[in-house]
C-alpha cells in the first residue's frame, strides 16, 4: 500500500502515467555484494530507451521478499510532484491557426 495522501476520489494527488512492460530477462549479480537486476522493456517508450534495469527485489502483501521472473507482466508507474509540471498545450488541428504574433 502507498503512503501518499490520496484525494476524493481514493487516487493520489501526483500526477501520474502507468506504462505496461515485460520482464525481459534476470541479470545476475556482478559480484557478491550486487544485487540481481530485472531487465524490463516499457511498452510505449522510444526504441532506444525502452529497457530499464532495477533491482530484482519486491514484497508482496505480506511484507516477504518476493522477486521476478521472465516473462512476467508488470506495470511501470511514473510520478511526479505537481510543482514538477507544467499543463500540457492541446496539439493544433490541421484547421486551427496559429495566433498572429
Amino acid at each position: 500500500m502507498s503512503d501518499q495522501p490520496t484525494n476524493e476520489k481514493g487516487t493520489t494527488e501526483k500526477p501520474a502515467v502507468k506504462l505496461p512492460g515485460t520482464v525481459e530477462k534476470i541479470i545476475p549479480p556482478l559480484g557478491p555484494s550486487m544485487p540481481e537486476k530485472a531487465q524490463i522493456a516499457v511498452e510505449g517508450a522510444e526504441e532506444l530507451y525502452r529497457e530499464i534495469r532495477v533491482e530484482n527485489t519486491l514484497q508482496d502483501a505480506n511484507g516477504n521478499d518476493v522477486k521476478l521472473k521472465p516473462g512476467a507482466h508488470v506495470e511501470v508507474t511514473i510520478e511526479a510532484d505537481p510543482a514538477a509540471t507544467t499543463p500540457k498545450k492541446p496539439a493544433l488541428k490541421k484547421t486551427d491557426q496559429p495566433p498572429a504574433g
